[in-house]
């Protein structure tokens, strides 16, 4: 291929990536960012029987994209969790980071919109469907030395559900959303009770360490409620609350971790509502 017929591949090979990356602009509806700060809750056997609590912050991303007359849409979002806690004799510290990923598509199961021209009559829109997790994470308890970290992995398959209402107040428009996710099944790392991470990595010695999980052994519940103020045509307030209760009982181990954050942050709109 000479030269000419070179330049002419990057160029067609460009215009289709670019192609791509306006298809997926115009499947992105709206994109929030929140900051959220509050109460987090931890226990851990694996390396303490004591229950730890302290102040936690989180960031939490969301991409919501919905072709045009379609049903279908697709919620990719994005939370990263830092905590610092205290037992509850205020002489060890623990802390705590958490990454999680949610993936999932979501169809529109009931929709009630005003049949009259007057924007104030509230709208409501019910969704379902389901999301992949990714749950990457750490504890490290900054008091000890014996077995002072446990790392967190799993993976889970949530159904999910999105409710959201909108409305009018004094000419100023509003919209009501929640999510509510729960878990089905999984699969996630864990140490064996008396286990340590030298003998899983160094020695290589396997003792049910990657353990499937269903609602019963690792009843997973999160929830975020937000209210959204229209101030202009593309951009939004958003303040609401997060709720994330991550539990396990596995390999004779128990663990949870309880974070309640108060949010706020923008959203932008992309495309049409």
């Amino acid at each position: 291929m000479n030269s000419r017929g070179n330049f002419d591949y990057l160029t067609m090979k460009k215009a289709k990536f670019i192609a791509f990356l306006m298809v997926c602009a115009l499947g992105a509806n709206a994109q929030s960012h929140m900051i959220g700060v509050g109460p987090s809750r931890i226990l851990d056997t694996y390396i303490s029987q004591e229950k730890y609590s302290g102040v936690g912050i989180t960031y939490l991303y969301i991409r919501a994209g919905k072709k045009p007359n379609k049903r279908w849409q697709n919620n990719i979002e994005h939370e990263v969790d830092l905590s610092k806690t205290r037992d509850r004799s205020h002489t060890t510290s623990m802390l705590e980071g958490n990454y999680n990923l949610y993936w999932g598509r979501v169809a529109t199961v009931a929709s009630m919109t005003s049949g009259t021209s007057k924007s104030s009559i509230p709208r409501f829109h019910l969704q379902a469907g389901l999301a992949a997790n990714v749950n990457l994470g750490f504890l490290y308890d900054m008091s000890t030395s014996n077995n002072p970290a446990q790392t967190r992995f799993a993976l889970n398959l949530m159904p999910v559900g999105i409710a959201t209402y909108s409305f009018d107040i004094k000419e100023q428009h509003f919209s009501l959303r929640y999510e509510l996710d729960l878990p089905l099944v999984g699969l996630m790392f864990s140490p064996n009770y008396g286990q340590s991470y030298y003998e899983i990595f160094s020695r290589g010695n396997y003792d049910h360490n990657i353990v499937p999980t269903t609602f019963v052994s690792a009843p997973n519940f999160r929830q975020l409620l937000t209210l959204d103020w229209q101030v202009s045509e593309k951009w939004a307030v958003r303040v609401g609350y997060l709720g994330n209760y991550q539990q396990t009982a596995v390999n004779n181990l128990k663990s949870h971790i309880y974070t309640h954050r108060f949010v706020i942050g923008i959203t932008k709109t992309i495309g049409e509502k």
